[in-house]
This record gives structure tokens, sequence and C-alpha cells, in this order.
């Protein structure tokens, strides 16, 4: 099966921020049980600073800046409200 694209959402914000959502449907394997490949990204004055992704053969995951954790799949609903109450609290506290 071939990755099928099918979410692309990309927004700029009037200071320049972005924010990006990328979510493809892919085979299930061992690297992604859920049968999804995705990218989410927050970009604040050219820099990401919140990001979730499972790139190959690294699993699910979110970058904090420079710091990288652990994120434990549970839907895509979920996984793009978690992303986006993150830009929240970033935008609030700064995380």
């Amino acid at each position: 099966m071939k990755a099928k694209l099918i979410r692309h959402d990309k927004v700029y914000s009037r200071d320049g921020n972005i924010i990006e959502v990328k979510v493809w449907e892919v085979e299930t394997t061992s690297d992604k049980p859920h049968g999804y490949k995705y990218s989410l990204v927050y970009i604040v004055k050219g820099k990401r600073v919140i990001g979730y992704d499972n790139a190959e053969g690294k699993g699910d995951h979110i970058h904090y800046g420079d710091r990288k954790e652990p994120y434990r799949f549970e839907s895509l609903e979920k996984l793009i409200e978690d992303f986006y109450m993150d830009i929240q609290r970033h935008k609030e506290e700064g995380l």
C-alpha cells in the first residue's frame, strides 16, 4: 500500500508563525501499528518549538524545542487535540 495523504493543513499567523499538520494512511507495521504516518509542527520565528511525528524507526514522539519525549498514540483525533493543546499552552505559559 502506498502512503495516502489524508490531511494537510498549513496556517500562517499574522506574526509569521506556522502550524502545519500532515497525516498519511500507511500499511500497519511494527513501527506504525496504528497505520498512520504523521508530522505536526508549530514554528515560531522560523524555529520549531513543538513537533509531533513518527519518523521511520523512531516511533511516536514529541519535540519540545530540543527535548524529545515519547508519545502514546490513541487516535488521530486525540493526536491533533493534544498538539493544539500544546500550542495553546506554549502561547499562555511558554511551555
